[in-house]
Formats: structure tokens, C-alpha cells, sequence
């Protein structure tokens, strides 16, 4: 079994998208359990009105409070601890759960997880990674797309190994290509972070691929992307802002005419293929690595389908053991730190 906590307050939309949503998800994986917190009068009339097919799927977890997106952090984290956020985190933290998702203040989020859950040992900073459709019609992970805006090289190694063990969890893939993103792909180029970057990449174990360029996201090139919270963030706005042109000039242009209506009827499947591989509601789930526990944030105005999106995403985070697998990179990198370092002290001496 896989439980779920669900922040059911947290977003534009709370209730409405992320009840709905989990009875969804319930309906397709009978072995999923929820705990659906927030204002329990409200969830459990929602809950009547969705009509699960199993109700035993569901426990409800009542929040007095609900932390709102406009919130600061600090009145998140010290005055709100009666929150949806924070009672769907501890449950993680006191092993009630397996995953929590939600859709809350992704500031607030991020620091009320740091507070309840903490960091894995070896992880200076947690960090923010999603999937951006490519040209293969899968998802190229990029992080950090936010959480930490000035990185040193050991921050942006310690991401590329967390991204590697999430393309390994979530994707499946053995060994997933790691690109560090820079303007160029010759190793002379980018600033003095990315340059010393780099150099710690070449020795870690993954499968580092050198440097990438912007298009190589969506052309597939690299499974993960590293670059630093500012630079992602940017990035990330860009391509909704993108996806979400994309999708309302195909509707506006094929729809214009009697011509195009039937111009559109002829390539309805090739659109629907395509506006689907860019609908970037269907990589809606960002995990949040780095800490004690399993987190994804979803897109703060996810409809329903998004936020079921990101929870199965969570749901595969936990079954595919993308903890431990975190845990176990961490561990070999430390350990070939330690195994450089002692051979660095017998040349020396």
C-alpha cells in the first residue's frame, strides 16, 4: 500500500481540484490510501459528493488553518502549525505517510518541509526538479527550478545527483545522461561556477554528458539538466508561458474558417498527439529533494488533471524507492570524496 498525504487546502483551488483529483487516482490504484487534510467538514461533504467507489481508501485528517499562497514564510512556518501543509508533513514525518503532495506556496512549502523533515545528510540545500516535455515526447528533468538562486559547484553536484536517482526512480531509466547547462557546449565556456561545476561532475557517479544548451532540453539530449534556482525558474515560466501559446494558437487557427474546421478535422490526431506532448499539465508534480521524506509540489492553478498528475508522480516516487536511491548516490559520492581525498594524502606524504 501507498499513502498519500494531500494538502486538500493548499493552491488557487484547494478543495475542489485536489479532492476530486485524489478520488480519480483511487478509483485507478485500489492499493493507494489518502489522507486527505484540511477542514474536515468541508472534505468530507466533498468526499460524499465525489462518491469513491472505496471509501476506505480515504482517512481524513481535520486542519484548523490553511496556509494561503499570498503568505509569507514566516507566518507559514511560526504562526500557521495547525496548517494543512504542516499536518500533511508530519504525517511523512511520523511515517503515517509515504508521499505528501501539494499545492501550496511553493516558499512556504519548501521551508515548512526543511523545518518538519530536514535534510539528508550530505545535502547542504534541497532543490526543486520537474519535467519539461522534449522532442521525444517524454520529459527532460531540470533542476533547481527555484528553490536556491545562488549555488556554489557542490551545491549543483549534490542536484545532479538527486536528479539522477529521480530520472532513475520516477523514469526507470538505469542511467540517466546528466547535462550541466551553460551557453555553450565547450568545457571553456560559462562562468566560474559552472566551470568548477563541471569539473566536479566529471567524477561523480552518474553519467555526466558535459555541457548542454537550452535546446537540448527539449531536444532530449540529457535525461536531467543542472543549472542554478534562478536560471531554472526563469526557464520553467518560459515554457508554460510557451505551452500555453502554443495550445490557444492551434485552437484560434484551425477553428478560424470553414476551410480550417475541416483542415482541423484531417489533422485532429497529429494535434492532439502534439498538444499533449506539450501540455505541460501533464508534467505537473515538482519533487522537492533533498529531505527526509517524499514531497511534490504541484502547480499552484493545477486543475484537476494536473494535480492527479502529480500525485501519481508521487505515487511512482515511493513505489520505485526514489529515497533510498537518493540515500545510496549520496553515499557513493561521499565515499569517493573520501577515497580521493586519502589518496591526495599519501601522495603528499
Amino acid at each position: 500500500m501507498v499513502r498519500i498525504a494531500i494538502d486538500c487546502m493548499g493552491g488557487d483551488f484547494g478543495l475542489p481540484v485536489t479532492l476530486p483529483a485524489s478520488v480519480q487516482v483511487a478509483e485507478d490504484y485500489p492499493e493507494v490510501h489518502f489522507l486527505l487534510v484540511g477542514d474536515k467538514t468541508q472534505i468530507e461533504t466533498a468526499l460524499k459528493s465525489a462518491k469513491p467507489s472505496r471509501l476506505s481508501q480515504f482517512t481524513v485528517v481535520h486542519a484548523e488553518e490553511s496556509i494561503q499562497m499570498d503568505d509569507s514564510i514566516e507566518v507559514a512556518l511560526r504562526r500557521k502549525r495547525k496548517s494543512s501543509m504542516h499536518l500533511a508533513l508530519l504525517a511523512v514525518k511520523e511515517q503515517q505517510a509515504d508521499a505528501c503532495v501539494s499545492a501550496g506556496n511553493t516558499g512556504a512549502l519548501m521551508a515548512v518541509a526543511r523545518f518538519i523533515l530536514k535534510t539528508l545528510d550530505g545535502i547542504d540545500r534541497p532543490a526543486i526538479a520537474s519535467a519539461i516535455p522534449n522532442q521525444l515526447g517524454k520529459g527532460t528533468t531540470v533542476l533547481d527550478l527555484g528553490a536556491n538562486v545562488d549555488c556554489t559547484p557542490e551545491h549543483l553536484l549534490q542536484f545532479a545527483l538527486m536528479g539522477s536517482a529521480l530520472s532513475q526512480a520516477i523514469d526507470g531509466i538505469p542511467e540517466p545522461k546528466v547535462g550541466l547547462l551553460n551557453i555553450g557546449s565547450e568545457a571553456i565556456k560559462g562562468n566560474d561556477v559552472v566551470k568548477k561545476t563541471g569539473d566536479l561532475l566529471q567524477s561523480a557517479p552518474i553519467n555526466f554528458i558535459g555541457n548542454v544548451e537550452g535546446d537540448d532540453i527539449f531536444k532530449g539530449t540529457a535525461n536531467v539538466v543542472v543549472c542554478d534556482g534562478f536560471v531554472g525558474n526563469v526557464l520553467l515560466k518560459s515554457v508554460e508561458g510557451l505551452a500555453k501559446m502554443i495550445s490557444k494558437k492551434i485552437k484560434e487557427n484551425f477553428l478560424s474558417s470553414l476551410y480550417n474546421k475541416f483542415a482541423a478535422l484531417i489533422a485532429r490526431p497529429v494535434l492532439s498527439k502534439f498538444r499533449d506532448e506539450v501540455d505541460n499539465r501533464r508534467y505537473n508534480g515538482a519533487a522537492l529533494l533533498g529531505l527526509r521524506g517524499v514531497v511534490f509540489k504541484s502547480h499552484g492553478s493545477a486543475d484537476i488533471l494536473a494535480f492527479r498528475c502529480a500525485i501519481e508522480r508521487a505515487k511512482r516516487a515511493v513505489e520505485s524507492q526514489l529515497l533510498d536511491k537518493t540515500v545510496l548516490t549520496i553515499q557513493q559520492m561521499t565515499h569517493l570524496h573520501q577515497e580521493t581525498n586519502q589518496n591526495n594524502n599519501n601522495i603528499l606524504s
